[in-house]
């Protein structure tokens, strides 16, 4: 008796459920609409969006990208544009290649500001 009720799979969603469902604002994603083209909810006859399964996975995707990852909505654009599955080992390989060049610029800054301290005690 202490299971938790199934949820119903629906065909459609309104945006009010799937606002629940991804812990968004409606707001929220109806401006993701117009930055996102892959999220394009069809409307009924009424004018009510009518999300899909697929809509509620793009939405989910796009909220990984955003706040989890911290892509901006260019990046996140981007990345959605270029199909790739965001699998998390080529995110870990992107943010190791990421901080090894920061390491390297950082040891090129150390450098040049020792040689103008340098330059600034002979002087």
């Amino acid at each position: 008796m202490g299971s938790k009720p199934k949820q119903i799979k629906k065909l459609y969603y309104s945006i009010g459920e799937v606002s629940k469902l991804t812990k968004l604002k409606s707001y929220v994603l109806r401006y993701w609409e117009t930055e996102f083209r892959q999220l394009s909810p069809p409307k009924n006859r009424a004018g009510n969006r009518t999300y899909r399964q697929k809509d509620i996975d793009t939405i989910l995707l796009i909220k990984d990208l955003l706040y989890n990852r911290k892509f901006t909505i260019k990046g996140a654009r981007t990345q959605l544009h270029s199909g790739d599955p965001l699998e998390e080992v080529s995110a870990a390989q992107t943010d190791s290649e990421t901080q090894e060049k920061s390491s390297e610029i950082l040891v090129k800054v150390k450098q040049e500001l020792e040689s103008i301290l340098d330059y600034l005690h002979k002087h």
